[in-house]
């Protein structure tokens, strides 16, 4: 196999455990967003727009509805003859079970299929962020700083901050410090767990942390503190634009709703960057003379007869005559009845809610989360 510039390697194994009800059975790279994706399409879709052409997705927890969605990458044009989309499951060898135990370790697992791919540079993604990105600028600035690691790296509001990687870095934007989940952050230059390496120089330091029976494993623990105080040369790449780690139920909520600004950064509408997911074969929306919708997105074979407001609904939602559903996220297949109110809540897929059932209060800061089974409200 000739030698390849750069390769992706997405980590999409998390459990996303903080989404509850929406990982319970799914990976949360698979998880349902913004009316018709999942959320690993951003990363999918900023890949195939920066013109890389060989991506490896880690998978771990619960993969075969990713698997499913993935298929052989045909739709972000990963399915090619040579490289394209491979996907990288734990595996058993003669030494044992090899199940990832952190991000670094996930890469370790697979240094033989990566030396195979042979590239000069590796680029790690993370399978559960929403955001565009052209990925070969920041491959130019790390050739032009001649890097041995970039950080790709966001302003975050400082109350927040110690929630990430901080980055402390000089007027070049070398990075001088690093500090993981700080209790008291100097700035608020966080690390988007975005990374450009040197392959040979990461294979040598995730074979040392491997052996290291005192390390986590993890890139933000290990691997960039050891590089930098070895004397790498690490740089931070600067990132302005929309950018969100749907890590908690609110957070999910919010970003989905978030796409209802006409001033949102992320903007799905622009053709000139464009999210790509498997399209399901499914029939137009039905919006009813007796229904009223405003500042919503509906997808494919949605039944609107009520009253939809300021709302994302995925596909094949119905929404019966004298419903009522603002401010909420209802997921595929749902069916809100006749006199339902939904208000501040995600509603889970094939969930049906009852007639004249009330779910939420405009008033309060609760948002709910309803499946089949069980009502969560946070």
């Amino acid at each position: 196999m000739a030698k390849k510039e750069i390769v992706a390697l997405l980590l999409a194994g998390g459990q996303g455990s903080r989404l509850k009800l929406l990982t319970k059975d799914n990976a949360k790279p698979a998880v349902p967003y913004g009316g018709k994706y999942k959320i690993i399409d951003f990363a999918l879709s900023n890949a195939t727009n920066s013109g890389i052409l060989d991506i490896a997705i880690l998978t771990q927890y619960k993969p075969f509805d990713l698997n499913s969605h993935l298929g052989i990458g045909s739709a972000w044009d990963f399915d090619k003859s040579d490289g394209g989309l491979k996907i990288l499951s734990p595996y058993e060898s003669e030494v044992g079970g090899r199940w990832f135990t952190g991000t670094a370790n996930a890469i370790y697992e697979n240094i033989d299929t990566i030396d195979i791919m042979d590239p000069e540079y590796v680029l790690i993604l993370s399978g559960d962020h929403i955001y565009k990105m052209n990925y070969m600028k920041m491959l130019d600035f790390h050739k032009e700083k001649n890097a041995d690691v970039t950080i790709a790296a966001i302003t975050v509001p400082m109350e927040e901050a110690f929630r990430f990687g901080i980055l402390n870095t000089d007027s070049e934007n070398k990075i001088i410090e690093f500090e993981e989940k700080p209790e008291n952050p100097k700035n608020n230059q966080a690390s988007m767990g975005i990374y450009i390496f040197k392959w040979d120089l990461l294979r040598e330091y995730l074979i040392n942390d491997e052996n290291d029976e005192n390390s986590d494993h993890d890139f933000g623990k290990n691997i960039v503190p050891k590089m930098l105080n070895d004397g790498k040369d690490l740089y931070a790449f600067d990132f302005a634009g929309y950018w969100k780690d749907v890590g908690t139920v609110r957070s999910f909520w919010e970003s989905n709703l978030d796409l209802l600004d006409p001033k949102n950064q992320l903007d799905l509408f622009d053709r000139s960057w464009r999210i790509y997911t498997n399209n399901l074969n499914l029939p137009p929306q039905y919006i009813a003379d007796t229904a009223k919708v405003s500042e919503s997105m509906a997808s494919e074979a949605c039944v609107i007869k009520g009253n939809v407001e300021h709302s994302v609904l995925f596909s094949n939602v119905y929404i019966e005559e004298g419903a009522h559903v603002k401010d909420s996220v209802i997921l595929s297949d749902a069916v809100i009845k006749k006199g339902a109110k939904v208000v501040n809540s995600i509603i889970m897929s094939a969930v049906v809610i009852e007639e004249d059932r009330e779910i939420g209060d405009e008033t309060a800061e609760k948002i709910h989360l309803i499946s089949k089974d069980e009502d969560l409200a946070e």
